[in-house]
């Protein structure tokens, strides 16, 4: 039944050799990769709007300069996250780079950031999807978690079905909703130079007497949040098509060219039409309500941007389980994050981030605009990283055309800082967290680390020395009574071994009797152990036979532990049966040194 489920909803398993299938073109990159990125298009002017407010109507002419700004910093992020892909083609993105060029710690801090940058980004887009069909549709406010929760249950359904199919899903929306905006800013700006605004917008240059440097930064470092996903692209590499890295740099230049018209354009709109933030409907909702009116296209542009708010999550998705690879790879998280699943994804990674996900919607009942800034800053220290990571790079290397390259990862490296420190400054009653949980993440990936290398230690030989040791056998058979997985198991031991004994714990006299006499009366030629257990207890009369065993035959047997265990014919059955077997098994794997083996006896009825 499980089997049947699973296959309905990933699909068929595909061969290892399929793998080159699942490479994605840039048509489909770009709406895999960037649907993050273009997706801010929906809340970063309104993330700037909501700071200038503070200082009354008049101060939302500074959205214009503080959009220069935040484009200027787009390009150089561009510019040098194109030189990392074609640096660094093998993926990665910034914990590749801190790490290989600035030390394991660093790189470790690079590669915690951003993979609880990632659970964010989906938690966040999961809520601001929400908030989208919220504002269309009011009466399912109510609803929001479970409308959440239930788009990360079918995201991360449709990638567990592989990078292909969730590429082909994904790139109808998302251009769709390219397509719309692009649509809604062409007729807003033709709108509003044959028709004007009915609105009183404060002129470009209006002197506020209330706007600080300390709130211009703080707009400034809200708008930057419309940059997160721009790493995405150089994370994913391995992804491409052949050749990967040049169709990643195209990529990338395709989302920037895209993302800087769209946010240049909804800018421009929402300071023509004097738009303010708004609990009921949002920047883009007032916008295409002030363009087309309350009508069929701005419910399409309303829907458009609810899936787009959701689809922002599949970058997420995309690029978190090549970062947990890469970090499993260097023993930084557990190996499973290594396996690839029937359809050739990384589906723990891709489990992982949906479960954690959900219970952030959950915990914040789906308002997690809070959590904006926090994981604008979860973004920008990687990026921060990666800049200075590529400047060591260069210096150190000192290829063709190096002064250039050193030159953009610098501003690079000097802006992003510079946006980190006024986020932590002006908003650090939201980012304060950061300074906890990620000491926790990069403690968590030293310890894993350690067990991993702990572990290749003692398990490590010599090959010149350590040589198996021959000995003989001594096989112990718990026995509850006298049944045929009893006598199964019994006849695998003697196959074994003629060394065998049956070890039997009675709780009465009168129950070790009944057991004693039908023992003789069988003789199936091995001895039985009666151990009387005053307590009640099996573990311990069996843990002290078993040192008993060990004191007398260790130097010349090893010992093994023969489980007889009966497998019900449907799994609801097992329910009632004790399984003392299982707790048998479980404790003297932890506890003894012993050998523990099970032999099943399947029932038919």
């Amino acid at each position: 039944m499980v089997s049947k489920v699973k296959r309905l909803l990933i699909g068929r398993p595909r061969k290892s050799t399929e793998l080159e299938q699942e490479k994605l073109t840039k048509v489909k990159a770009l709406a895999v990769l960037s649907s993050d990125a273009l997706s801010s298009v929906a809340y970063g002017t309104e993330q700037i709007l909501l700071v200038l407010v503070a200082a009354g109507f008049t101060a939302i002419w500074y959205s214009l300069p503080i959009a220069l700004a935040v484009l200027a910093l787009l390009a150089i992020l561009i510019l040098s996250y194109r030189q990392t892909i074609y640096a660094y083609p093998q993926g990665g993105g910034a914990y590749i780079v801190a790490k290989n060029n600035l030390g394991v710690s660093t790189g470790l801090l690079a590669g915690g950031s951003l993979l609880v940058d990632y659970i964010l980004t989906v938690a966040v887009s999961a809520s601001a999807g929400t908030d989208a069909i919220t504002s269309a549709f009011p009466s399912l406010h109510n609803h929001s978690v479970g409308i959440a929760v239930t788009v990360i249950l079918i995201l991360t359904i449709i990638n567990l079905r592989g990078v292909t199919e969730s590429a082909s899903f994904i790139a109808i929306p998302v251009y769709l909703f390219v397509v719309a905006i692009v649509v809604l800013i062409l007729s807003g700006v033709v709108k509003y130079m044959t028709q004007g605004s009915h609105a009183a917008v404060p002129e470009i240059g209006t002197a506020v007497s209330n706007v600080s440097l300390f709130l211009l930064l703080k707009a400034f470092s809200s708008g930057c949040s419309a940059l997160t996903g721009v790493e995405a692209v150089s994370n994913a590499i391995p992804n491409f098509k052949a050749p990967s890295e040049k169709n990643a740099a195209k990529t990338l230049m395709m989302m920037g060219v895209l993302l800087g018209f769209m946010f240049t354009g909804i800018t421009l709109l929402a300071y023509w039409y004097g738009i303010t933030p708004n609990e009921k409907a949002t920047v883009v909702s007032q916008i295409a309500e002030s363009t087309f009116g309350r009508g069929g296209i701005y419910f399409i542009i309303q829907g458009l941007t609810a899936v787009i708010l959701f689809l922002a999550a599949n970058t997420a998705y995309s690029a978190f389980p090549l970062l947990s690879f890469m970090l499993a790879k260097d023993k930084y998280l557990p190996h499973a994050f290594m396996i690839r699943g029937d359809r050739l994804g990384f589906s723990n990674g891709i489990i992982f981030l949906g479960v954690l996900s959900a219970l952030l919607v959950a915990a914040f009942h789906g308002h997690t605009e809070n959590l904006i800034p926090l994981y604008a800053v979860g973004v920008f220290i990687p990026f921060t990283l990666s800049q200075l990571g590529m400047m060591i790079r260069w210096y150190r290397l000192k290829p063709s055309g190096w002064r250039t390259k050193f030159i953009i990862n610098t501003i690079g490296m000097l802006t992003t800082l510079t946006i980190t420190l006024i986020f932590i400054i002006t908003k650090f009653a939201n980012v304060w967290m950061a300074f906890l949980f990620l000491p926790i993440v990069m403690f968590i990936f030293m310890r894993i680390h350690r067990h991993y290398q702990n572990t290749a230690d003692e398990l490590r030989i010599q090959l010149d020395k350590d040589k198996p040791c021959i000995k003989g056998s001594t096989v112990i058979v718990p026995v509850s009574g006298v049944t045929r997985a009893v006598l199964h198991s019994i006849s695998y031991a003697k196959s074994l071994t003629d060394n065998v004994v049956a070890v039997y714990i009675g709780f009465d006299e009168e129950e070790i009797h009944k057991m004693e006499q039908k023992w003789e009366e069988w003789n199936p030629g091995v001895r039985l152990i009666v151990l009387r257990s005053r307590y009640r207890s099996i573990i311990r009369p069996l843990l002290k036979f078993i040192d008993t065993v060990e004191w007398k035959t260790s130097a010349t047997d090893h010992i093994t532990i023969l489980i007889p265990q009966f497998i019900t014919k449907h799994w609801w059955q097992a329910a009632l049966h004790n399984q003392t077997s299982i707790l048998i098994r479980t404790y003297l794997m932890n506890q003894k040194d012993v050998v523990v083996a099970t032999v099943p006896f399947h029932l038919h009825k």
